[in-house]
């Protein structure tokens, strides 16, 4: 009933940007928490940008350099990632609808996509 489904995964070099999106469908963005997380292989899946329309969060290590918004005309969440770096490297999931204020916990997400690959190149 609920899916996201998120794009504009790719390669590009140190420095580039890209963005992120996450079409959701089955249910309004309005007054849903919505996050992205990332995982590398071998490695915890780990929160990046997250929050409501009110409150945003981000991990230290994309401070400055990513930005979460929304449209909830389009129900689509954005991830703007700009002078991205090799340890950016991941596979990119879009979550939905967090217990509580768990939002920074992976276990406390509702929903998942299937998640974009994002390849930085030094």
């Amino acid at each position: 009933q609920v899916q996201l489904v998120e794009s504009g995964g790719g390669l590009v070099q140190a420095g580039g940007s890209l963005r992120l999106a996450c079409v959701v469908s089955g249910r309004t963005l309005i007054g849903t928490g919505m996050g992205w997380f990332r995982q590398a292989p071998g490695k915890e899946r780990e929160f990046v940008a997250g929050g409501t329309a009110g409150n945003t969060y981000y991990a230290d290590s994309v401070k400055g350099r990513f930005t979460i918004s929304r449209d909830n005309a389009k129900n689509t969440v954005y991830l703007q990632m700009n002078n991205l770096k090799p340890e950016d490297t991941s596979v990119y999931y879009c979550a939905a609808d967090p217990d509580g204020s768990d939002w920074h916990l992976d276990a406390a997400w509702a929903y998942w996509g299937q998640g974009t690959q994002v390849t930085v190149s030094s």
